[in-house]
Formats: structure tokens, C-alpha cells, sequence
């Protein structure tokens, strides 16, 4: 998964400048999660065919949706301020991703965070700029 390096700094940068710095932020982070969240998503859902002409994907693809449990239990949840976890609840999630000794994998989360990241990187870039400046830049 993708990490912003030099996040402690920031981190502590941010929590300086209190609790309107600390929710600015909080909401670039939540919305950057929402965004990471619609994109893989879309990734599962994207030319997916449900029900008796479902069709499995390929290894190395997201996988195709068919009853639409993997896509409705990806979640954004705001763990505290400055720190928001994005997961995936089905419970064939991480074999879907990581693969199994029997199948190989079909990542969607991984993927969606790599071709995102830069949108969420300048969310929370917006939002540290905006409280450097006393506004509120959460988009």
C-alpha cells in the first residue's frame, strides 16, 4: 500500500496548530478515503456481468462482481484526527487480493490506492496549506 512519506512530521506539524488544523485535515483524509473507497469500487463493478453469465476475471485483474458483497463492504472509517482506514469487509477479501495456494490474485485495493494517490496526497496538501493560511481547504 502507498505511504506519504515524512506523514510523522506532518502529523505533528498539524496536531501543532489545533483543533482546526486537526479537522481540516481529518476531513481531507476522510475524503481522500471516500475517493480510494468509490475507486475500487468501480474497479470491481467496471464491465461486470452478475448472475448466470458472470464471468470470473482474469489473474492479476480486479475481480468481476457478482452478488455485489465485495464492492458494498468497502469502508472508510476515521480511526482518530489525523488517521483514516480504508478496508474491505467481505469475507474473501484477502484471499481476493493477496491470491490463495489454489488461485491467484485478484487485487482491487492495492491498485485503486496506487493510481489515487496522487489525488490524496493533494487533498491533504490543500488542507495543511489552508490551515498554514487559517482557512479551510478540505477539496
Amino acid at each position: 500500500m502507498p505511504k506519504i512519506t515524512g506523514q510523522r512530521q506532518a502529523v505533528a506539524g498539524i496536531l501543532a496548530t489545533g483543533a482546526n488544523g486537526t479537522r481540516n485535515v481529518g476531513k481531507a483524509l476522510f475524503a481522500a478515503g471516500e475517493f480510494l473507497t468509490t475507486e475500487a469500487q468501480r474497479s470491481i463493478t467496471e464491465g461486470a456481468v452478475s448472475g448466470k453469465g458472470h464471468v470470473p476475471s482474469r489473474p492479476g485483474e480486479p475481480p468481476n462482481q457478482d452478488t455485489g458483497v465485495l464492492a458494498n463492504n468497502i469502508e472508510v472509517v476515521q480511526i482518530s484526527p489525523a488517521k483514516v482506514e480504508v478496508s474491505s469487509n467481505a469475507p474473501y477479501s484477502a484471499p481476493l487480493e493477496f491470491g490463495t495456494s489454489k488461485m491467484a490474485a485478484r487485487p482491487f485495493m492495492g491498485p485503486a490506492a496506487e493510481r489515487t494517490k496522487p489525488v490524496l496526497v493533494d487533498y491533504v496538501k490543500r488542507a495543511v496549506a489552508a490551515d498554514l493560511k487559517g482557512g479551510n481547504g478540505t477539496r
